[in-house]
C-alpha cells in the first residue's frame, strides 16, 4: 500500500497553529482486528474533547468584556479635543439692524467678530462636504466628527480607541480603534459617527478617548457624561 495523499490546504492552516497540531499514531499497523475498535474509540474521545474545549473558549471571549488596566503615564498625553456637527441645514445667521452712532463701534466689533466664526464654520463645512454630490453622498457625510491631538514624548506602538454611546442606544458602548507603530511627538487621530450610524441610532451623547499602550491605559480623556 502506498503512502497516503496529503491535502493540500491542510497543511497550510496547520501551519499558523503549530500548537494544534497533534501527532497520530501509525494507522497502517495499528488498523487489525481488535485494535481498530479501540483506536476510533480513542480517537472520537480525544476530538470530542479537543471540541468541546475550544467552543468553551470561544464562549469565553465573547461573553467576557476586555477590561484594560488603568496606568497612566507623563509620557502621554491628550492636547485638544475638537467636535463638530455637520447638520442637513444651513448654520443660521443672524444680522444686526438699527445701528446708531453711540453703539457702532461695539455692534460693529461685535459683527466682525461673528463675521470670522461664520466663516470658520462655513469652511468646516465646505471641507467636511467636499466631493459630495448627490443627495446620497451628502447623507453619509452629516453626523459628527472628533479630531483628538495628543502627544508622545517617546517611541511606542499606541492604539487609540474612541469609545461612545449614542442617543438611542442608552448605555450601550460601541468602540472605533486607529493604530500607530513606533509613533512619537505630536499626532492626530479622528473619528466620525455619520450617515446611517448617525441618523438611526441618534447623536453621541457620551465619550471617552484612550491611549493604550502594550493592553494599557496610559493616556485619557472624556466628555462631562461620561461614567
Amino acid at each position: 500500500m502506498g503512502e497516503l495523499p496529503r491535502a493540500a490546504g491542510l497543511e497550510t492552516r496547520w501551519a499558523h497553529r503549530p500548537e494544534a497540531r497533534v501527532p497520530l499514531p501509525d494507522i497502517r499497523s495499528a488498523l487489525t482486528g481488535s485494535h481498530a475498535a479501540g483506536l476510533i474509540g480513542v480517537m472520537r474521545l480525544t476530538f470530542a474533547f479537543a471540541l468541546l474545549l475550544s467552543v468553551s473558549s470561544v464562549a469565553g471571549a465573547d461573553t467576557e468584556p476586555r477590561k484594560l488596566p488603568l496606568a497612566l503615564n507623563p509620557d502621554f498625553q491628550f492636547r485638544k479635543a475638537k467636535i463638530y456637527t455637520l447638520s442637513q441645514g444651513l448654520p443660521a445667521t443672524k444680522g444686526q439692524k438699527g445701528n446708531t452712532p453711540a453703539n457702532l463701534t461695539k455692534k460693529g466689533s461685535s459683527k466682525a467678530s461673528s463675521a470670522v466664526q461664520e466663516a470658520s464654520i462655513n469652511f468646516e463645512r465646505s471641507y467636511r462636504m467636499y466631493g459630495a454630490v448627490t443627495a446620497l453622498d451628502q447623507r453619509q457625510r452629516f453626523g459628527q466628527y472628533f479630531d483628538f491631538f495628543w502627544r508622545a514624548k517617546r517611541p511606542s506602538d499606541l492604539t487609540v480607541r474612541f469609545e461612545y454611546k449614542q442617543e438611542k442606544l442608552r448605555a450601550f458602548v460601541q468602540a472605533k480603534e486607529q493604530a500607530y507603530q513606533n509613533v512619537r511627538g505630536t499626532n492626530h487621530s479622528g473619528f466620525r459617527v455619520v450617515g446611517d450610524e448617525y441618523f438611526d441610532d441618534g447623536q453621541v451623547l457620551a465619550w471617552r478617548c484612550l491611549l493604550i499602550e502594550h493592553g494599557r491605559i496610559v493616556a485619557e480623556k472624556r466628555s462631562f457624561l461620561w461614567d
